[in-house]
């Protein structure tokens, strides 16, 4: 049996919100097993409220590439977070397999919104207890 290949276009109104989250962000899949598309790859938006900050999380094996759409952000990694990366609108962001991060939005205004890709086709996020940073 021979497989068709297709292009899939999905519009805003059918991303999927019920992929993983992470608290004081949201994640909307675009291109995701569940919304029918068979990939190697996830994709999708991501968006943090102004003010808000993530919980410290990881993405297991993924890597992530993220390109940012709007706004301002930083990303704290390390044992403590101690080390801080500032992205504006028209950067790209790599984040590492396994790194533990957050995200804050310094904007008291703007929400930030990134457009994401992750390495599998099913987004993994392992959510870390506040306290791993002190």
């Amino acid at each position: 049996m021979s497989r068709i290949n297709t292009i899939h276009v999905v519009s805003p109104e059918r991303f999927d919100t019920g992929t993983a989250q992470t608290p004081g962000s949201e994640r909307r899949a675009a291109i995701a097993p569940e919304l029918g598309i068979s990939s190697a790859i996830w994709g999708g938006l991501f968006e943090v409220e102004p003010g808000a900050r993530t919980g410290v999380h990881h993405h297991g094996s993924q890597d992530t590439v993220a390109f940012v759409l709007s706004g301002a952000c930083e990303i704290c990694w390390g044992e403590r977070g101690e080390f801080v990366a500032h992205a504006i609108a028209g950067d790209f962001i790599h984040v590492p397999a396994f790194l533990p991060h957050m995200e804050i939005n310094p904007s008291n205004v703007h929400p930030f919104r990134w457009v994401v890709v992750r390495s599998t086709p099913t987004p993994i996020v392992v959510n870390l207890p506040d306290a791993v940073w002190p």
